[in-house]
């Protein structure tokens, strides 16, 4: 979870309540606070609020929070007057644009350093690393609109920020230190994406690296705002940035997005969603029982816009840059952060139980009282992985029993494993740095078409790990659990041909047995053999 520096003065000003009292309250809203500072305290908030990712944005939800300031922030933003051009090649290269003109800052240094970081923190946490979405705000002192979005001849030449020479869009991304680190973006495009102004300066080219011309410093005070992207994250990044900005006096102003075909878009698109809610949804979720005026007020205590219509249903206006709100449910949790977890009541049920252990949690128990017998180490890996790791690095074919993640928050977590191994081989690449031979294995929970399973998985890594190896030690844990198998020929790619086996009980594969094929151990960046299975238990 991102970690977000509070400059302590700016927290104050922005908050209207003092730095005892903000520190105090602010766990309550969901973060923890990580560390406390003479001039600012870090704050570790959810992936899921990047409206929190600034200062601006922490101090909009305390204020509504600390009864400071309640209900809806509303942001006036005026008729444009910039435009930008999208071209029809672009559409074929990284087709989503928003863009916003902020007027009137006044900024200092700590109140740009927070405009970067919280730039980069979507990149990261809405952004995919830039792939999804990429962020660029310009100085617009230099330059002149109307802007052109493009896709352009990667021998193109401007000088880019940090740099004093120009240099071709390739020898950018071979040389620029940020153009080495994101040039996998693109990679294997014929044309890259572009933004220039009226007389052809260089704005941005995104998602890479901005001009020299347009850098943001502290006598800055007009900036034109432009977020690229794969999706239409790239108007819930673009409103985060600007209503931050607002917050510290900028007056927003639309764009108007002038596309190839004579259609056309003005961004930001400011405006509240509309949702309906009830006391019963409210009830039925969080057991906490409240009239629709007691949640009116929670909702405005949270920055929500609400009022009780005749029905006696809550309407609620959603910010847009409150990317989190999915549905009611999220509303919810809302109010009951507001209401306060420690104004919950506990109560003891109504019927008396006498606990007992869960079959699974016996069986578990029992592997791993047998696993740790034989020398091997338990791990306990997360249960979200990718399809990179879990079908390509293993060298297996994408299966059509996986469960995948509907809001990832990384690339790194976009399904659920239907297998152990590849998180054991992970593992492995991860610890290199320690001595052999390493032993590991794990018993945990797999999803497979939408059902959880049982497994167990162990692998073995050192110089002389081999098939004779693992095969005694899939047959000491079957004589443990005193249960008849057989194996027969497999062809798991995953294994080296002639070194693998399917494990078969009362005729039927529950698991497989082997040594790793040499191209996965070269995905995994190991240079030790390394041999391992994996079994259904329940």
């Amino acid at each position: 979870m991102p970690v977000i520096t509070l400059d302590y003065n700016d927290l104050e000003k922005l908050t209207g309540a003092d730095r005892k009292t903000i520190v105090s309250r602010i766990p309550m809203i969901g973060a923890d606070v990580e560390r406390l500072e003479d001039d600012h305290v870090d704050v570790e908030f959810f992936p899921s609020r990047p409206d929190l990712y600034s200062v601006e944005g922490a101090a909009r939800a305390m204020r509504g929070f600390l009864g400071i300031e309640k209900g809806l922030c509303e942001y006036e933003v005026r008729p444009y007057s910039v435009e930008i051009y999208k071209d029809a090649a672009i559409d074929d290269v990284r087709p989503v644009l928003g863009c916003a003109v902020v007027r009137g800052m006044k900024f200092t240094s700590s109140s740009i350093k927070s405009l970067m970081d919280l730039q980069e923190d979507l990149h990261w946490a809405i952004g995919r690393n830039r792939k999804k979405v990429s962020i660029g705000v310009h100085d617009m002192a230099h330059i002149k609109p109307p802007f052109k979005y493009q896709a352009v001849d990667p021998d193109f030449r401007f000088v880019p920020l940090d740099f004093t020479e120009p240099l071709s869009m390739r020898e950018i991304i071979e040389k620029h230190p940020k153009g080495v680190r994101f040039a996998h973006l693109v990679e294997g495009l014929s044309k890259y994406p572009l933004i220039t102004d009226a007389n052809g300066n260089v704005l941005s080219f995104p998602p890479i690296i901005n001009g020299t011309l347009t850098r943001v410093h502290e006598n800055t005070t007009d900036l034109f705002i432009d977020v690229t992207g794969l999706s239409d994250a790239v108007y819930t990044a673009l409103i985060i940035v600007t209503s931050a900005l607002a917050e510290r006096g900028g007056q927003i102003e639309f764009v108007r997005i002038i596309n190839a075909d004579g259609t056309e878009n003005i961004t930001p698109d400011m405006a509240p969603e509309i949702r309906h809610l009830t006391s019963v949804e409210v009830l039925d979720l969080s057991g906490i029982d409240l009239s629709p005026e007691e949640i009116v007020a929670m909702l405005e205590s949270m920055r929500f816009g609400a009022k009780v219509l005749e029905d006696g249903t809550v309407e609620v206006q959603v910010p847009r840059y409150r990317a989190d709100i999915l549905d009611n449910s999220d509303l919810i949790e809302d109010i009951a952060i507001a209401y306060g977890y420690k104004s919950i009541k506990p109560i003891l049920p109504m019927n008396a139980t006498i606990g007992t252990q869960h079959p699974v949690s016996l069986e578990r128990g029992h592997i791993r009282s047998i696993m740790v017998g034989l020398g091997f180490s338990e791990v306990m890996p997360f249960t979200l992985t990718s399809e990179k790791v879990h079908f390509e690095w293993m060298c297996r074919p994408v299966t059509d029993d996986v469960t995948c993640v509907m809001h990832p928050i990384s690339e790194e977590q976009t399904m659920v494993r239907t297998t152990l191994l590849p998180n054991l081989m992970e593992i492995l690449s991860l610890n290199q740095h320690r001595e052999l031979p390493q032993r590991i294995f794990e018993v945990g929970e797999v999803v497979v078409n939408g059902k959880n399973c049982l497994h167990l998985a162990a692998v073995s890594i050192h110089a002389g790990a081999n098939f004779t190896e693992v095969r005694e030690l899939l047959e000491a844990l079957m004589r443990e659990k005193q249960m008849l198998y057989e194996v027969v020929e497999s062809e798991d790619p995953a294994f080296l041909n002639g070194r693998r086996a399917d494990i078969l009980v009362n005729g039927s594969k529950v698991g497989v047995i082997g040594e790793i094929y040499p191209q996965v151990l070269v995905n995994f960046g190991l240079g030790q053999p390394v041999v391992g299975f994996e079994i259904k238990l329940l």
